[in-house]
């Protein structure tokens, strides 16, 4: 699973995610991309689920490109635990995303193909979807 090598800081606070995305909000590489319609949080198990998903489709045919990467820890208090004493230790490892940003990217393949792949892959996400292709 994708995670960072290392962090400044172990644990950090969530504070808030608005607006739209700026960065990362036109297709780079591909041809067609998967791109975020809200804002959420993706783990790195979700995202390794949807590029699973997206290389069964395609049977080893194409590229693919992953935008986002979760480089964000977050941290959970045990169960059945009181409130109050302290922080809880780190989970895992999220990639915050806004609505507008492009999560994936895929070129080599045809385009029915591809929207086969990104709707099986918006399956395993938390966040609403959008198909966009380069052409248009």
């Amino acid at each position: 699973m994708l995670m960072p090598k290392r962090v400044k800081y172990r644990k950090i606070q969530r504070g808030r995610s608005k607006g739209i995305a700026t960065r990362g909000s036109t297709i780079a590489f591909g041809e067609y991309a998967l791109k975020t319609v809200e804002t959420g949080n993706i783990t790195s198990r979700q995202i390794e689920a949807a590029r699973v998903a997206i290389s069964r489709k395609v049977k080893r045919g194409g590229k693919l490109w992953i935008r986002i990467f979760p480089n964000t820890p977050f941290t959970k208090k045990p169960a059945e635990t009181r409130m109050g004493k302290g922080k809880g230790n780190p989970e895992g490892w999220i990639a915050p995303v806004k609505p507008g940003k492009i999560m994936f990217e895929i070129a080599g393949v045809d385009e029915e193909m591809a929207r086969e792949a990104f709707k099986s892959a918006s399956n395993k996400l938390p966040v609403k979807t959008k198909f966009i292709s380069i052409n248009k």
